[in-house]
C-alpha cells in the first residue's frame, strides 16, 4: 500500500519553480496529489510549466511575481486567497547566486542578493502565515545552502544571505509552532544545476573530490527532502536545517 503523504488537494506554492530544484519540487509535490502553484518572474514560462503538470494529470496553476517586490508578493497572495481560500505549504525556493571577492563587490550585488534571498523569503513567510493561521496548520520550507552554514571564499554576500535564511527559519519555527505551522530549511551542497555546469573543469573536479559520496547531488535529491518536510511524514519536525550534500562535510 502506498504511503499517504497527506498532501492530497493541499495548496502548495513553490517560488522560483520554473527550473532547477524548484521545478523538481513542483513535480514531486504534484505527483503526491498537491495543488501546486508554479511561480517565477516570467509569466509565460510559469504558465508553460503549469501546463506540463496538468498534461500529466495533476492540478497546477501559475502566478508570476518578483519575490523582491513586496507589492507583487502581496498581490500574489491576495490572488491565492481569492482562488483557493487557503495555503497549506510554502516552498521558499527563489534565490540568486553572485560571486565576488571582498573589496570588489558592487553595492548593487549586495542589495539585489539580500532583496531576493532574504527579504523575499521573509515577505513570502509573512503573507503565507496569514493564510496558514486561518486553518491552524501549515509547513514552510526555506532553501538555504551549505555555504550559509560553513561559508566559502568568494561568496561572502551569498553566504551571508543564506545564513540569514537559517536565522529566519529558526526564529519563525519558534514563533509559529504554537499555531501548528512548521518551519524548516534545506541546505543543499554541490548540486548538478545550470549554475554548477558553468564552472571550469578544474573547479568542478575540486568540488567533486570534497564529496564523500563521489557524485554531485541531483535536483531530485533535494526535492525529495523538500517533499518530506512538506508532507505529514514530518509532522513533528520543525526548526531544523537539513543538509543535502552527499557527505561533503563528514
Amino acid at each position: 500500500m502506498p504511503i499517504d503523504l497527506g498532501l492530497q488537494d493541499k495548496v502548495v506554492l513553490v517560488t522560483g519553480s520554473t527550473r532547477g530544484i524548484g521545478w523538481a519540487s513542483a513535480r514531486l509535490l504534484a505527483e503526491a496529489g498537491a495543488k501546486v502553484i508554479v511561480s517565477g518572474r516570467d509569466e509565460s514560462i510559469a504558465q508553460e510549466r503549469a501546463s506540463e503538470l496538468r498534461a500529466g494529470g495533476h492540478s497546477a496553476h501559475a502566478i508570476a511575481f518578483d519575490v523582491a517586490d513586496t507589492a507583487q508578493v502581496q498581490k500574489a497572495y491576495q490572488r491565492i486567497f481569492r482562488d483557493h481560500r487557503r495555503l497549506n505549504v510554502l516552498i521558499n525556493n527563489a534565490g540568486i547566486l553572485q560571486d565576488g571577492l571582498l573589496g570588489m563587490i558592487p553595492d548593487s550585488t549586495i542589495r539585489e542578493t539580500f532583496a531576493i534571498n532574504v527579504e523575499g523569503v521573509i515577505s513570502n513567510m509573512q503573507q503565507a502565515v496569514r493564510l496558514m493561521q486561518r486553518s491552524g496548520s501549515g509547513s514552510i520550507v526555506n532553501l538555504s545552502s551549505i555555504i550559509g552554514r560553513f561559508g566559502n571564499e568568494g561568496q561572502v554576500v551569498y553566504g551571508a544571505s543564506k545564513a540569514a535564511v537559517i536565522g529566519a527559519t529558526l526564529s519563525a519555527a519558534k514563533e509559529l509552532a504554537g499555531s501548528g505551522i512548521r518551519v524548516n530549511a534545506v541546505a543543499p551542497g554541490f548540486i548538478d544545476t545550470d549554475m554548477t555546469r558553468q564552472l571550469s573543469s578544474e573547479k568542478y573536479d575540486q568540488r567533486l573530490r570534497s564529496i564523500k559520496m563521489k557524485r554531485p547531488g541531483t535536483v531530485e535529491d533535494v526535492a525529495r527532502v523538500i517533499l518530506f518536510l512538506a508532507s505529514e511524514l514530518s509532522s513533528y519536525v520543525t526548526g531544523q536545517v537539513i543538509g543535502v550534500d552527499g557527505g561533503m562535510l563528514i
